[in-house]
């Protein structure tokens, strides 16, 4: 008889290999459309991604659950591998929250060239030093930890205790809060971590 988890594993690579897409990434557009219900979920992969029945449902039922173990060649990328940090740092209830993550970090990349290195619980963006981290304060917000000198007050801008890693930190929970006073925030950050 066939091992029920290894045939899972095997149905999640293949689907990435047919889309070109890590489950990651599927599970990031499922939460991006904010469809809450399995069937109107595999009907979306199915339109968006011509998936069959079968392979749609599998992500689907796995969206905001923790992932197999994908390791392997037929792997499209390490993304999306149990051993990617964001499925680690994102897992479970959490997953809705990729797209915020994506969202800073497409915002970060207007500014300029970075480097994402992964932590525990959160990604730490650096030039010659740490100059913010994103990471899931809770299951429905992500924090965004400034390391930088004197911003202005505002009330979504929190103060930390000196001697920690970042000076600042804001909380976000939706895609609309990713906005030009938040870049405002992060081109500081990023300039002076020079």
């Amino acid at each position: 008889m066939a091992d029920p988890d290894v045939a899972r594993q095997n149905q999640l690579r293949n689907i990435q290999t047919r889309t070109g897409k890590t489950i990651i990434e599927l599970h990031e557009t499922l939460a991006a459309s904010g469809l809450t219900k399995v069937g109107q979920q595999r009907t979306l992969l199915m339109e968006q991604f011509s998936l069959g029945y079968g392979d749609a449902n599998m992500v689907a039922l796995f969206f905001g659950k923790p992932l197999p173990a994908l390791d392997g060649p037929a792997t499209v990328t390490p993304q999306g591998t149990a051993s990617d940090p964001l499925v680690e740092i994102y897992s479970g209830a959490k997953v809705k929250l990729l797209p915020l993550h994506g969202a800073v970090l497409d915002m970060v990349r207007v500014i300029g060239a970075f480097e994402a290195s992964p932590k525990k619980s959160y990604i730490s963006l650096r030039r010659r030093k740490q100059f913010a981290m994103v990471g899931p304060a809770t299951k429905d917000l992500i924090e965004i930890g400034l390391n930088a000198k004197a911003l202005s007050p505002a009330a979504r801008l929190k103060v930390m205790p000196a001697g920690g890693m970042c000076q600042y930190t804001v909380r976000i929970g939706a895609v609309a809060e990713i906005d030009q006073e938040l870049q405002g925030w992060l081109r500081v950050a990023f300039d002076q971590a020079g």
